[in-house]
């Protein structure tokens, strides 16, 4: 796949879960800008190839529609990082900017999320005193995962009665 393609199978993907698909964007007006972004930052570069895909490989992990709102999410955050430092005064640049902060603005509580992933990394588990915090924590972890493997279960059985399959 070219780095066209994978720009436009992200752009496009981010359209779809964010909701925004159809709605007022114009795909291949944004692929053009796409274009022109790409000659602003000569993607053309002999080492754009290196080391594959940097966001698309991530895709592939997440597979539920909520998971892949968190990571998109982010991913977005990092393109609105990357386009901050741009030229809001070439078109192109300036409609990609506002397509994706729209997007970004429609999931208000997918940084917190991947904050919290950040946070739980960083705790020191060979620490005494995070040890017994979390053994004093453990019975309400484990009651929250038994409630949600029941209410998947619940859902699962409710679609199979529904289901004439």
């Amino acid at each position: 796949m070219t780095c066209q393609t994978y720009s436009l199978l992200i752009l496009s993907v981010i359209m779809i879960y964010f909701g925004h698909f159809g709605n007022s964007l114009n795909l291949a007006q944004l692929q053009g800008d796409i274009d022109q972004l790409k000659a602003d930052f000569n993607s053309s570069h002999s080492d754009v190839a290196d080391g594959g895909p940097i966001f698309t490989d991530k895709l592939i992990n997440w597979t539920e529609r909520n998971e892949k709102r968190i990571i998109l999410s982010q991913i977005v955050s990092m393109y609105l990082e990357m386009l901050e430092k741009t030229d809001k005064k070439k078109a192109h640049a300036r409609r990609i900017f506002e397509e994706l902060y729209t997007l970004k603005a429609s999931l208000p509580d997918g940084l917190q999320k991947v904050k919290d992933l950040m946070d739980l990394s960083k705790i020191q588990m060979s620490d005494l005193r995070i040890q017994r915090k979390a053994v004093n924590e453990l019975f309400s972890v484990l009651q929250k995962l038994v409630e949600t493997s029941t209410s998947l279960k619940r859902k699962r059985s409710q679609f199979q009665r529904r289901c004439k399959c």
